[in-house]
C-alpha cells in the first residue's frame, strides 16, 4: 500500500505540557500526545514534524504538522478519530492531503504569534492561562513605536535565550504591532522564523519601555548590542499563543495557513 502525506491544523492549550518536542520520560509533551493518538488511528507508529516547536506553557490556535502513513483513512477519519483520542486540551481542526515534498517546517514562509498582557492593578481570575499580568500601567503606543526598530532582517542575538540551538541569530521580522483594548495589551508579531524565547524576550523588553523604565529608542540600542545580558526579563509563557504558520497557496491548505501567494 502506498504512503500518503497529510497536513494537520492542531489547536492546543499548552498549560500542562513540557512543550512541543518529545522528551522521553521527562513528562507529557504535545508531540508525543499527538503521535500516540495518530498511531491509534493508523494502527501503526506515526511520527510528526511541526511548523514551529512551542515551549512549555505556550498555546497554539493553529499549529501545522505533517505526517506520513500507509493506513487507508480519509482526512475526516484522521481529524475526528485523532481528536477523539486526544485529551480535551488538544484538537485537530482540519486534515488535508499534501504532496510528499510538503514540509510543515521547511515549506512555511512565516509564523505568527500573539502575546496578551492583562494590564490592571488586580490579577486576572478568568482566562489567566492565556494572559500574563502586569500591574504597572503600560503605554502601548510607546511600545509600538519602539517595536518598529525590530523590523527587517536583523541579528536578534539580544533576544535569544542562552539555550537557543540555532546556528545564527539572523531572522526577518516582517510585522510587529502593539495595541490596547481596555485592560488588554497585545503584541502580535510575524517573522520568517523565531529564535528560542525570542517573542517572550521582545515582550519583556517592550514592557520596560511601556512602564517608562526605558526610553523608546532603547529597543534599537538593545538590538544593535546583540547582547542578551543587556535586555529585559523573559516574559511568562502563559500569555503567548502561536497563531499559525503561513504557506504559499499552491499547497492547498485552509485560508488561515494559506493567505495567498508569496510576495
Amino acid at each position: 500500500m502506498s504512503v500518503s502525506r497529510y497536513a494537520l491544523g492542531v489547536e492546543y492549550d499548552g498549560s500542562r505540557y513540557l512543550g512541543w518536542q518529545r522528551l522521553g520520560l521527562a513528562g507529557p509533551t504535545l508531540q508525543q500526545t499527538l503521535e500516540d493518538a495518530l498511531s491509534g488511528v493508523a494502527d501503526a507508529p506515526v511520527s510528526t514534524i511541526c511548523a514551529g516547536r512551542t515551549d512549555a506553557g505556550v498555546h497554539a490556535r493553529c499549529q501545522v504538522v505533517h505526517f506520513d502513513s500507509n493506513a487507508d483513512r480519509s482526512p475526516r477519519a484522521w481529524m475526528l478519530g485523532t481528536t477523539s483520542r486526544l485529551p480535551r486540551d488538544m484538537a485537530i481542526r482540519w486534515c488535508v492531503p499534501v504532496s510528499d515534498d510538503f514540509s510543515a517546517r521547511f515549506s512555511a514562509r512565516a509564523r505568527r504569534y500573539r502575546y496578551r498582557i492583562m494590564n490592571r492593578s488586580v490579577r486576572p481570575a478568568l482566562g489567566h492561562a492565556y494572559l500574563t499580568w502586569e500591574r504597572r500601567l503600560l503605554d502601548a503606543e510607546a511600545m509600538h513605536r519602539a517595536a518598529q526598530a525590530l523590523l527587517g532582517e536583523r541579528d536578534f542575538g539580544a533576544f535569544r535565550s542562552a539555550q537557543c540551538q540555532a546556528n545564527h541569530a539572523r531572522r526577518e521580522l516582517q510585522e510587529i504591532e502593539v495595541t490596547r483594548s481596555g485592560d488588554i495589551v497585545s503584541v502580535e508579531v510575524q517573522a520568517n522564523a523565531f529564535l528560542h524565547h525570542m517573542v517572550r524576550n521582545i515582550v519583556g523588553a517592550l514592557s520596560m519601555v511601556g512602564c517608562g523604565e526605558r526610553p523608546v529608542d532603547w529597543i534599537a540600542e538593545l538590538l544593535a548590542s546583540r547582547d542578551r545580558r543587556l535586555a529585559g526579563p523573559t516574559a511568562a509563557a502563559a500569555g503567548l499563543t502561536f497563531l499559525n504558520p503561513l504557506y504559499d497557496a499552491a499547497w492547498g491548505l485552509p485560508a488561515e495557513a494559506s493567505p495567498g501567494p508569496a510576495a
